[in-house]
């Protein structure tokens, strides 16, 4: 009965010996190098994994770096500091990078809109805007319940009346609450611009103002007083063309309805 049993434990024994020799032998002869030059790279990357590069992640935009295939500033969160160290591992002329802020174009607060119906279900925005696009009378402004705040890394989302506002403070322009919004009311622009829409309505004036005081009513007074033709009045909604806009003020100056603001994104941006 022993012998049986030693018997039984040595085959096993010799097979697992003979099967790690095995893998040992393989791991040798059919491993993948790894780049040197990616892993130096990676290793200068944050880590997010926002796709802000317009890579898949990290990893990806380490190995087209490293292939030669991308340029070193397009690491937003990671912003100069960053391209510096790339530059210096991959021995390029160091690119700076155009930092950027998210923003959320909506100004439809407690005061300002109001609910066509009481949601009761999970609070997340996606959820809500399969009933009917959301308990707001304004099917297309911030619903509310913090889907962008929930994946923001710096916690530079809050919410604030009724809707989500954004600390420029904080924020890196990872992109991931532009991704995570439902209403696509989120969007990233050079910090260094300062002129912005707050209102994502695309309805008729008339209608878009019953819902909300702060809508756009497409009257293209911002449009027609823009010297630097950047405004222009899209589907019923104001639109700012970033690459000809001088920030002269004049749109926001004569918008009737105050839905164009100048902002400071050096802190944090409230408006009333």
């Amino acid at each position: 009965m022993i012998k049986s049993i030693l018997i039984a434990v040595l085959v096993v024994a010799g097979i697992g010996l003979v099967c790690g020799i095995l893998l040992a032998v393989a791991s040798h002869f059919m491993s993948v190098k790894e780049n040197e030059k990616k892993s130096a790279v990676r290793n200068c990357l944050p880590g997010a994994n926002c796709g802000a590069c317009g890579y898949a992640g990290c990893d990806g935009y380490a190995e087209a770096l490293a292939e030669g295939k991308a340029a070193t500033n397009l690491c937003v969160p990671g912003a100069d500091a960053v391209s510096k160290k790339i530059s210096e591992v991959l021995g390029v002329e160091f690119q700076d990078v155009v930092e950027q802020v998210a923003f959320v174009h909506c100004n439809g607060s407690c005061g300002k809109t109001e609910k066509k119906q009481e949601y009761e279900g999970i609070k997340s925005c996606s959820a809500a805007k399969l009933i009917y696009g959301g308990p707001g009378s304004c099917t297309f402004g911030c619903i509310g319940y913090g889907d962008c705040m929930a994946v923001c890394p710096n916690g530079a989302i809050c919410l604030d009346d009724g809707i989500a506002r954004i600390d420029t403070r904080k924020c890196v322009g990872c992109g991931l609450c532009v991704k995570a919004c439902p209403q696509h009311i989120i969007t990233l622009f050079p910090d260094v611009q300062k002129t912005v829409v707050m209102c994502s309505n695309k309805e008729k004036g008339a209608v878009a103002r019953k819902k909300c005081t702060s809508a756009c009513i497409g009257c293209k007074k911002c449009e027609l007083n823009c010297p630097s033709k950047a405004v222009k009045v899209v589907n019923n909604l104001a639109v700012i063309d970033y690459d000809l806009c001088t920030d002269c003020g004049l749109c926001a100056e004569n918008c009737p309805v105050k839905c164009i603001k100048i902002a400071d994104f050096s802190g944090e941006h409230r408006f009333e």
